[in-house]
């Protein structure tokens, strides 16, 4: 199931950038990758539908083996996901404050306190997510 999930929004950014890059060399080229993805999405999108929709005719049976199991993967993928979002947002906000501070400082060094506040507030972010996740794995 987590394989699908992963593999439409591949499929979704593979269709975009072919056409992107196929814009330039013909027409004749760009409809026949067209078609091609369009029909890959198209398949991709029915096999995920067969794929849920078999899996609620087989819920009754096993609907105790999955609440044990799906539950914590899904808090384990959401505190990962929480992670590096929040790494992510915090380094680019120090890549900028970072920058900004040391220009700051460059012409006027009494600033260097406020400056360091401000980093630690841009890196703050980052233990945000660091508790999100800690918690996520806490319901695990």
């Amino acid at each position: 199931m987590i394989t699908w999930l992963i593999a439409l929004p591949v499929v979704a950014v593979v269709f975009a950038v072919t056409r992107v890059l196929l814009r330039r060399t013909g027409r004749t080229a760009l409809r026949w990758v067209v078609a091609a993805d369009a029909l890959l999405l198209v398949g991709a999108a029915a096999l995920l539908a067969v794929a849920l929709s078999d899996g609620s005719a087989q819920a009754a049976s096993t609907a105790t083996a999955a609440q044990n199991s799906g539950s914590g993967s899904a808090a384990l993928i959401g505190a990962a996901i929480s992670v590096a979002g929040a790494s992510i947002g915090a380094s680019i906000a120090v890549a900028y404050t970072g920058a900004a501070a040391l220009a700051a400082l460059s012409e006027r060094p009494e600033l260097f306190g406020r400056a360091m506040v401000i980093v630690g507030l841009a890196e703050g972010i980052a233990i945000y997510g660091l508790v999100v996740a800690i918690i996520l794995i806490g319901k695990a």
